[in-house]
């Protein structure tokens, strides 16, 4: 039923255009009923009376069925093609607002390239049911009902004949139903797993070549290959078998009808036109039959891919607004952090253990401490990306699940340590988070980061197009972008997560130079392991194993010689 929920949902705003094909199918199905009837008529009225005007008359009839059926069926698979086309197009946009309302740690457990399967391989699997659907299951199903009633009254006896293949054609059905449901649902998992393993190593070619691992993907790939190609072969082997299965028995049936009702019309009790409607109403009676099992192969297909779409559908968020949630107002900067834990999950272990420390308005606050010490975890909260599992995040007094995300964030400026570029112009990528930015406001902040000058020295200068990701460009190149980007944003607090890791020194020095100007009436927050931009922060706050161990000014913490003097030894060794 959530399936049917799911394609009515979609439908409804088409139903108009919907109940239109329903009305062109049902005339071109009773035209195709009509034929076999109409040619008795010819035969029995016309021919065997000898009277050619008959024979005009029901010829000129037939014709008029023939354009008739031809005219609704145009019309039916016109309205029917523009119908299904336009719901796959709003289930294709519904997946991915609703993909883009899934919180981080979706993505963080689901690889890039089953979303993209979803959007794309599973939708397009649903094209033939959606367009082609509607009309196969009706116009058979109808076909095949009129078809029999028709039979039945030319003559019960050779129907009925007729009939004792159906138990034959029932087992049949049964067993191939079974069988490709199974494999139909194990083809559209393989297929994800053949999408993922294809955006993984695409994403990754430069890795995978500098480590020479282009045989081992290969070989890789290769078996995540032969698992589809396995899967497919399965649905491939249970139509091999069934649809001859059908073409025999339909056979078998014709030879019924020819023996039997020849047997009939030798006997006076049969005509010939009837024998010939028979014939011709036997192919309207089992091809619907053929073609609903094939496209029952097609709806095995199409349903274990709406399966997958529904479940992403059907996903909550991890993290959402509270229905009390309000806006909030223009931020000040106060940010505290109250015996904060957090787990990234219910199965795993706790990577924030009460961590707590207040950052006033202004200040810059520096985390630090070894990897997996939980400092993009903080970041992470900040950003409102996950909530806590106890204690609270403030910014204002304000705990963030009180206040809407949108509100949060449009206040917020976030530079991660590998700068995401999309596929457009510089300019467009600066002005990402202020669309309605002017060149002119877009330049600044690109001077502001020092990056102008190497903007100016692209072929098109802010109009260059950068590939995705930011392929044409440098590492520090793509940082400075993001970094103009976060600052014509205009947050009120700034974080940069190991922000300047990517840079040189000199880049690092202008970018820094930028900053103390820029920073100034904003509270940052920045993730660093350089010594210049940690000696530079208001606050240190030292992280291990999840805990706040240490907190002060750099000279503050090195007169204490703890943990961070000994971090800062060092870091002063690795870079003497």
């Amino acid at each position: 039923m959530k399936r049917v929920r799911t394609i009515a949902r979609f439908a409804r705003p088409y139903r108009g255009r919907a109940l239109l094909a329903l009305f062109t199918l049902i005339v071109a199905t009773a035209a195709s009923v009509a034929g076999p009837v109409v040619a008795k008529q010819v035969i029995d009225s016309g021919i065997r009376t000898g009277r050619y005007d008959v024979v005009v008359e029901w010829v000129a009839v037939f014709l008029v069925v023939v354009a008739a059926g031809w005219a609704a069926t145009a019309g039916q698979s016109y309205l029917t093609s523009w119908v299904g086309e336009s719901i796959l197009a709003d289930l294709r946009v519904a997946v991915f607002a609703h993909v883009q309302r899934l919180d981080l740690g979706f993505f963080e457990r689901t690889p890039a390239g089953v979303v993209i399967s979803r959007l794309t391989n599973d939708i397009e699997a649903m094209n033939s049911m959606i367009t082609d659907g509607p009309t196969t299951l009706v116009q058979n199903t109808l076909t095949l009902l009129g078809s029999a009633a028709v039979l039945l009254v030319l003559d019960w006896r050779l129907a009925l004949a007729t009939l004792t293949v159906f138990p034959a054609m029932a087992v049949g059905t049964a067993i191939f139903r079974r069988y490709s449901a199974r494999a139909y649902r194990r083809t559209r998992e393989r297929m994800g797993e053949v999408t993922a393993s294809l955006q993984e190593d695409i994403s990754g070619v430069r890795v995978v070549q500098a480590f020479r691992r282009e045989r081992a993907n290969y070989r890789r790939f290769v078996k995540v290959n032969d698992g589809y190609r396995a899967a497919n072969v399965q649905t491939v082997n249970a139509a091999s078998i069934y649809f001859p299965f059908v073409s025999l028995l339909s056979a078998t049936a014709t030879a019924v009808v020819l023996g039997y009702g020849g047997l009939l019309v030798f006997h006076g009790e049969l005509s010939p036109g009837a024998l010939f409607a028979f014939i011709g109403l036997l192919s309207n009676f089992f091809d619907p039959v053929q073609q609903l099992s094939q496209f029952y192969q097609t709806l095995l297909a199409a349903t274990a891919a709406l399966d997958k779409v529904v479940e992403v559908l059907r996903t909550e968020p991890a993290m959402s607004d509270s229905p009390t949630a309000e806006p909030l107002a223009e931020i000040v900067g106060r940010v505290e952090l109250d015996d904060v834990r957090f787990a990234y999950s219910t199965t795993t272990t706790e990577v924030l253990h009460g961590v707590s420390f207040t950052a006033e308005p202004g200040q810059t606050v520096a985390l630090v401490g070894h990897t997996g010490a939980g400092k993009s975890t903080v970041v992470k909260l900040l950003a409102r990306f996950y909530d806590p599992t106890s204690g609270r995040v403030l910014i204002d007094g304000h705990d963030l699940r009180d206040v809407t995300s949108w509100s949060l964030r449009s206040q917020l400026g976030i530079v991660p340590q590998e700068a995401f570029l999309f596929s457009g112009t510089v300019r467009a990528n600066i002005a990402f988070g202020r669309p309605e930015a002017s060149l002119a406001d877009v330049v600044a902040a690109a001077e502001a980061v020092g990056a102008d000058a190497f903007i100016r020295a692209l072929p098109d200068g802010y109009d260059t197009e950068i590939q995705e990701r930011g392929a044409r460009l440098s590492i520090g190149e793509r940082q400075l972008v993001a970094f103009a980007r976060a600052l014509l944003a205009d947050p009120r607090i700034l974080i940069l997560d190991e922000a300047t890791s990517s840079v040189d020194i000199p880049t690092e020095a202008r970018i820094e130079e930028a900053l103390e100007t820029l920073l100034e009436g904003r509270t940052a927050f920045v993730v660093a392991h350089r010594l210049s931009t940690i000696r530079r922060a208001d606050v240190i706050v030292v992280l291990e194993h999840g805990q706040v161990i240490e907190a002060g000014t750099h000279r503050q913490l090195i007169e204490r010689r703890g943990r961070y003097y000994a971090l800062y030894d060092d870091w002063v060794e690795a870079v003497a």
